[in-house]
C-alpha cells in the first residue's frame, strides 16, 4: 500500500471537467487537468462517485455500488479505437458550458454506445481483452448487466414495480429474459468495459505524474439499485418494501434534518457470510483508486433510522452498526486501510473510537470552524496529523460564497484571524491555512482555488434540482496561476514530499 505524507490536491469530480460535450470525460481535458495538477505540484486528486447516476446526476444516488458510470466515456478516444468512425456527432455542448446538461449525457451517451457495441459485435476486435474483463468482474457484473437491461425493458421504473417474476428473481423468468436479450446483456458488460479500459488509463496517466486518486465509497445504496434487488436479504425490508430510511438528524445542513430514502443494512446478515459483499466492495474500490474517503462514517458505529412512512427526519432513532467487526474483517483480508473518514456532522464517542481505533483521519472543514476560538475545525486546536484539512467539501458553499453571505460582524472576526487586508482573497487565506496546518491531507475545491462565488456551489443538501451536480468549468477558468500559487503554497509548507512505497 502507498502511504503520502503532508500531501495536498484538489477536488473535481470528472463531469465538471470542461469540453465539448454536454458533460466532462475521461478524454483530452481529463489529462489535462492532471497536468494542471503536476504543475501546481500537487499529489491528490479527489472525486466523488464514479457509480452510475439516476436523471439527476447526483453521484451519491447510483444504481450500482460496482459499475461506472456511462456518460464519463469519451468520444474521442472510441473514435481512435476504430469503434466510432466520428465522434462529433456525440459531443453536441450544453446550452452552458459552465452546467452539465444531464439529460442530453445520457442521450447522447446511449447512441455513442450503442454505436461503439455494433462496431465491436462486427469486429471482435480485443475481444479476449473483453471475456477476461467479464470473468474477472463476474461477482457484480451479470447482475449489473442484466438489471441494466430490466430497466431498459421496463423504463424507468423502480424494480419493485416490476412483474412479480422479476421482482423476486424467479429463475425460470430471468433465464428466459436472459436468452430473449443476450445482445442487450452483453452490450452492458461491454458498456463497463469502456469505462474501466479510460478509468484504468486515466488513472495510470495520474500516478506516472505522481498524482493519487481519492475515491468515495457511499455508506448505503439506492434503494433503486441492482444491489438491493440482487441481495434483498442483505437490507431491512419487508415484502420488498423499506421499513427504515436512512437520513441523518437536523443538523447545520437542514433543520428537519436529512431523509435520503436509502435502505438500512441487515448488518446481522451480513456478518453471517463474513461481510463478504462489503469485501468486494472494498475491493473494487482499492482497484479503482489509490485512497478511498468513506462518506458518512458516523453511519459504521450507528444509522439514524427513520420509519418509511416518515416524510422528515425528525423522528428517526440511531441504530447501532457493527463497524468495528466489519473493519477488523476488512482489515484482515486486507491489510493496510487506505482510507479517509468523513466524520462530520452529529459525531458522538462511539464515533470518534471508532475512527481512532482504526487510525483512520477524519475530516477538518475550515468553513465550519470560525464561530469560536476553540472550534475544533480552527487548525490552532488540531491535536493530530492524521486528518485531512479542507476549506470546504462538495456539499459546501465555495468560500466567497460563504464569506459574502455572512453576518458583517463575523466577517470582521474572520478577518482577524485570517490576517486580511483590504484586496486580499478571503479563498486564498484558507487554502494558506490549510496548507500550513499540521493536517496530513489538505485537499481544496476546484472552486476555491480560482475564487468562485455561490454560482458555483455544487450541491445544497435537503435539495434538490438543476442547481445541484451541474456546476462545470471551462478552459477559460482553470488558470496556470492558479497552479503556480498551489505550487508555492506546496513548496513553502512542505507538502512535495514524495510517496513512500
Amino acid at each position: 500500500m502507498t502511504t503520502l505524507h503532508r500531501s495536498s490536491g484538489i477536488i473535481l469530480h470528472p463531469a465538471a471537467l470542461p469540453g465539448p460535450g454536454p458533460i466532462g470525460t475521461f478524454g483530452d481535458a481529463a489529462r489535462r487537468f492532471v497536468d494542471w495538477l503536476a504543475t501546481g505540484k500537487q499529489t491528490l486528486w479527489q472525486i466523488l462517485p464514479l457509480t452510475p447516476t439516476s436523471y439527476d446526476g447526483c453521484p451519491y444516488n447510483s444504481h450500482s455500488a460496482f459499475a461506472g458510470n456511462p456518460w464519463l466515456i469519451d468520444a474521442d478516444t472510441l473514435a481512435e479505437e476504430g469503434l466510432i468512425a466520428d465522434a462529433s456527432p456525440f459531443k453536441v455542448p450544453a446550452p452552458d458550458p459552465r452546467r452539465v446538461n444531464f439529460d442530453s449525457a445520457r442521450d447522447l451517451s446511449d447512441a455513442l454506445l450503442r454505436a461503439a457495441f455494433a462496431t465491436f459485435q462486427k469486429t471482435r476486435d480485443r475481444f479476449d481483452e473483453m471475456a477476461k474483463f467479464r470473468t474477472d468482474n463476474s461477482h457484480w457484473l451479470g447482475d449489473y448487466a442484466l438489471y441494466a437491461a430490466l430497466r431498459e425493458k421496463f423504463g424507468t421504473t423502480c424494480w419493485h414495480e416490476w412483474p412479480i417474476e422479476f421482482r423476486e428473481r424467479r429463475p425460470a423468468s430471468l433465464a428466459r429474459f436472459m436468452q430473449e436479450s443476450a445482445d442487450d446483456i452483453l452490450r452492458h458488460q461491454f458498456i463497463q468495459w469502456l469505462f474501466h479500459r479510460q478509468w484504468g488509463a486515466l488513472k495510470r496517466y495520474a500516478n506516472e505524474r505522481g498524482i493519487r486518486i481519492v475515491g468515495d465509497i457511499p455508506i448505503f445504496v439506492s434503494f433503486d439499485s441492482v444491489d438491493v434487488w440482487a441481495h434483498q436479504d442483505y437490507f431491512l425490508l419487508k415484502n420488498g418494501k423499506r421499513t427504515f430510511l436512512a437520513g441523518v438528524p437536523p443538523d447545520y445542513f437542514s433543520p428537519t434534518g436529512q431523509l435520503w430514502g436509502n435502505p438500512l443494512y441487515d448488518w446481522k446478515r451480513m456478518e453471517e457470510d463474513g461481510f463478504d459483499w462489503w469485501k468486494r466492495r472494498f475491493a473494487q474500490s482499492f482497484k479503482l483508486f489509490d485512497i478511498v474517503r468513506i462518506d458518512h462514517f458516523r453511519g459504521f458505529a450507528a444509522c439514524w433510522a427513520v420509519p418509511a412512512c416518515d416524510e422528515t427526519a425528525v423522528n428517526g432513532k440511531w441504530k447501532k452498526s457493527p463497524g468495528k467487526k466489519l473493519f477488523d474483517a476488512l482489515k484482515t483480508h486486507f491489510g493496510e486501510l487506505p482510507v479517509i473518514a468523513e466524520d462530520l456532522g452529529v459525531i458522538s464517542e462511539d464515533v470518534v473510537e471508532l475512527r481512532e481505533h482504526f487510525g483512520f483521519p477524519g475530516m477538518k472543514v475550515l468553513q465550519f470552524g470560525f464561530d469560536a476560538p476553540e472550534n475544533a475545525f480552527l487548525p490552532h486546536n488540531y491535536t493530530t496529523t492524521n486528518c485531512a484539512v479542507y476549506t470546504g467539501t462538495h456539499d459546501n458553499d465555495t468560500v466567497m460564497g460563504w464569506y459574502r453571505s455572512i453576518y458583517e460582524h463575523d466577517r470582521r472576526e474572520i478577518n482577524r484571524y485570517l490576517g486580511l487586508r483590504w484586496g486580499d482573497s478571503p479563498a486564498w487565506a484558507l487554502i494558506r491555512l490549510a496548507y500550513g496546518s499540521v493536517a496530513q491531507y489538505a485537499v481544496m475545491p476546484m472552486q476555491d482555488v480560482l475564487g468562485m462565488g455561490s454560482e458555483a456551489r455544487f450541491n445544497t443538501p435537503g435539495t434538490m434540482g438543476l442547481h445541484n451536480w451541474t456546476f462545470r468549468f471551462t478552459h477559460d477558468d482553470i488558470r496556470d496561476e492558479a497552479a503556480w500559487g498551489l505550487a508555492e503554497l506546496s513548496w513553502l509548507y512542505n507538502r512535495n514530499e514524495h510517496d513512500e512505497k
